[in-house]
């Protein structure tokens, strides 16, 4: 396939075009004597595709089955079987960064997602604002008569922007989609999830006891819209961004796919590398002579560990791959649904297999709770053993050990977060067309980065990047097409030069070498900062070295220097400065100011539902009186009053048995209660419980005082306090919205309040709140 098999079929530089001004009418006074001119429909260029656009998540290098790993993929190799498998392809380490940099074609620091969304600071590369002069695909295929529509996940609308009351033009359908339905944030519970639909948060259609999980129902409802499209329109071209939660934490397969994978990784993480290693070089998908690379020392041996540990390590690794092979079975059903409709033969179907590495933040024993590894905290083993019957099952959250992550990356160095080398950014991507790429399971060598991906569609479309969108001047398209990949094998590579930076993790590449660093913190180690000083660099030759193995730096101080002098340049350019390694300590809602920022009083009213905690107060680790004012009816109250978070974590206020009860979730591992003795009688009624942490310091003891009427009634102290947040579900007055917080209502749904709630009052205490970089000092003081 010549280049030239891709002419620019719409040369518009500046979207969106002018105002119809009806050319051809003849107007007269009567209609009768006049003649029409009716705006024409906007119609794609001649012959544009269909594009299927899949991105999976927390997937390496090393699992999936068409890469030579153990997770049965078939759709994935499906796809690689009607098309080209790319194995030098690269992402940006984590999540949010790799999908606006896909989107829009620019580097992620240059559309300011440096960092995930929740971890926004006020800086040009890391304030999680996509800039309106670096518009998306979408907008651009929208306005070229493109239907788009994005399912799952969605992590790229500012942390402090996510409530209803928006702004909504950094979400989807303010960037060119025509509709979403998913999630806002990095991570979803399965069965659980905080859905939203275009801007609306919605209930799932189901809960886990009837079968219900959440990408059966992304799935679904993405069929039922290409079905609906394809029948009001069927000449017109469709973008489906099918964007799963899965595999990123928590690994929650559906009930009924639970178990498939029972004693098939009971080999262990280390004996794993070794059989994909043999089966990725067997299956051509690495060079011949490809190395395997080194486990790190800190990552302990599989043979190191006892018996009962292996047992756990191994339900870990059974369970993420009954979450991925089934996640690949509902990426086929929407394959499925284009052939049925006979559009797969001119659809572009491009299936990213991760956006970034293996992930590598479950600890180094795994965890039953991934949102406590997020705030800083992790589990010990005797914990972790505990949940060893319901590992994945609704009331968990769970994320592999590191080890597995590490084998999950096959062949490559280190994971998820580390952006120095291949284990955190090499991942596969498979791409048919089988009206116009006529190769069939061959792969594809140029290097490549997700950046790439937007120029190849507008080229293979036939539409010129616009110097204006929305009357914004756009910056230039930082990535560079494949589309010269399709016809030729062999090709000389065209993206020669790509920087990579994640929280201090950094490298440099250019024309077949690769500088890089690993910096300070380990990936399971979520808290904490470390010295720049101590960095060493590494130095590979990936024309000879595919998998990173071979160290050079000794013997070529000066290409190292090189390449390190190239990467500073890169970072004044693509607004990478300045470098900050922290992690949980950037989830403090605070550093980036809501609606309610600064404001020491807070009234919610009934009905204020499915609030994201990213966008409202600081509710945790702050001294705060809560008031609320009910009025219970005859025969008694039952219900949730108040409540934040859910089974991973969170505080619920309700009515239980007709008592007011108090009842904190330590990430499941740990629960505390405050209960009246008597139940509340019918009338009106003041109830109150003051929160008094014990010092301002995250995750520190505080004690909790429940108040009747002005009479108190119960006092606990909460021994150990969820630092920083308690994970990405949200805030409710009058019912528990998501997963329960507490275990016992679990079996009520939602759990409304049968009484009246006049409001619910938040004082916040008085602790003098820090601004700036004081803020992130105080935050790294973690137990």
């Amino acid at each position: 396939m010549a280049a030239d098999e891709f002419p620019i079929r719409q040369d518009r530089n500046h979207l969106p075009e002018p105002e119809w001004r009806f050319p051809n009418a003849r107007i007269t006074t009567y209609a009768a004597d006049s003649e029409p001119d009716f705006p024409p429909t906007k119609e794609a260029p001649e012959g544009a595709p269909n594009i299927l656009l899949v991105l999976l998540d927390d997937v390496g290098f090393g699992w999936p089955s068409v890469n030579g790993g153990l997770v049965r993929m078939p759709t994935a190799e499906r796809i690689h079987a009607q098309g080209l498998f790319y194995n030098q392809f690269h992402t940006t380490a984590l999540c949010a960064p790799t999908r606006a940099a896909m989107l829009t074609g620019r580097n992620h620091h240059s559309v300011a997602t440096g960092v995930i969304q929740e971890m926004a600071t006020g800086y040009p590369g890391y304030s999680g604002i996509i800039p309106k002069s670096c518009a998306t695909v979408s907008e651009l295929l929208k306005q070229a008569g493109y239907m788009c529509g994005w399912w799952g996940k969605n992590h790229n609308v500012p942390d402090n922007q996510t409530s209803p009351a928006g702004p909504f033009d950094n979400w989807p359908i303010g960037q060119g989609f025509d509709y979403f339905y998913g999630f806002i944030s990095g991570e979803t519970d399965q069965f659980y999830p905080s859905l939203i639909r275009n801007t609306t948060a919605v209930e799932a259609p189901g809960r886990p006891e009837d079968g219900y999980q959440l990408q059966r129902d992304l799935a679904d409802d993405c069929i039922s819209w290409l079905r609906e499209q394809k029948t009001i329109a069927p000449d017109r071209p469709v973008l489906t961004y099918f964007s799963t939660g899965a595999a990123h934490a928590p690994h929650q397969p559906p009930l009924d796919w639970r178990g498939r994978n029972a004693g098939r990784f009971d080999m262990g993480w280390d004996e794993y590398r070794v059989q994909v290693h043999e089966n990725q070089l067997r299956m051509g998908i690495i060079p011949e002579g490809t190395r395997l690379t080194e486990r790190p020392d800190e990552i302990p041996s599989w043979d190191s560990q006892p018996a009962e540990h292996q047992a756990l390590f191994s339900r870990q690794a059974e369970n993420y791959a009954d979450f991925l092979e089934h996640t690949d079975y509902e990426v086929g059903r929407v394959l499925d649904a284009y052939e049925e409709l006979g559009e797969l033969d001119n659809t572009i179907v491009i299936y990213i297999l991760g956006d970034n590495g293996s992930s590598g933040e479950g600890s180094l024993v795994g965890t039953p709770n991934e949102i406590m590894s997020l705030n800083g905290q992790q589990p010990t083993m005797e914990e972790a053993l505990s949940f060893l019957d319901t590992w994945g099952m609704p009331g968990t959250s769970p994320h592999y050990a590191a080890g597995w992550a590490h084998a999950g990356d096959t062949p490559f160095q280190w994971t998820k977060q580390i952006a120095s080398h291949f284990g955190g950014t090499r991942n596969s991507m498979l791409v048919s067309w089988p009206e116009r790429i006529a190769g069939r399971g061959e792969v594809r060598s140029q290097f490549h980065h997700v950046i790439d991906v937007m120029p190849t569609l507008l080229e293979v479309i036939g539409i010129r990047e616009p110097v204006e969108v929305n009357g914004v001047a756009q910056r230039p398209i930082e990535g560079t097409s494949f589309a010269y990949t399709f016809a030729e094998a062999d090709a000389p590579g065209r993206h020669e030069t790509q920087y990579f930076e994640m929280m201090g993790n950094r490298a440099m590449y250019h024309d077949g070498w690769i500088a890089c660093v690993r910096h300070g913190r380990l990936p399971w180690e979520t808290s904490g900062t470390f010295s720049w000083d101590d960095d060493v660099w590494e130095l590979y030759n990936i024309r000879d070295d595919f998998s990173e193995a071979i160290d050079l730096a000794d013997q070529h101080p000066e290409k190292v220097k090189e390449l390190q002098d190239m990467f500073l340049a890169e970072a004044a350019r693509y607004n990478i400065l300045p470098l900050d390694d922290r992690f949980a300590e950037r989830l403090d809602v605070t550093l980036r100011p809501s609606y309610y920022y600064g404001r020491k009083k807070v009234t919610l009213y009934a009905g204020m539902v499915r609030q994201p905690e990213g966008s409202g107060p600081k509710f945790i680790g702050v001294p705060m009186q809560v008031t609320a004012k009910v009025t219970v009816p005859d025969g008694g109250a039952e219900g949730v009053i108040f409540a934040l978070g859910g089974d991973a974590g969170g505080f619920a206020l309700f009515a239980w048995e007709g008592k007011i009860r108090y009842h904190y979730n330590y990430f499941g591992l740990q629960r505390y209660d405050a209960i009246s003795p008597e139940a509340l009688t019918p009338g009106d009624h003041t109830v109150v419980f003051d929160f008094e942490p014990d010092e301002p310091k995250p995750g520190v003891p505080a004690s909790v005082t429940l108040f009747i009427d002005g009479t108190q009634v119960a006092r606990t102290t909460v021994e150990r306090q969820i630092p920083l947040r308690t994970g990405t579900e949200c805030f409710d007055v009058g019912l528990d919205s998501r997963s329960p917080v507490c275990p016992d209502y679990q079996d009520r749904g939602q759990f409304p309040f049968t009484g009246t709630i006049d409001s619910v009052t938040f004082d916040f205490g008085e602790f003098e709140e820090p601004t700036g970089m004081d803020r992130l000092e105080l935050a790294t003081k973690m137990d």
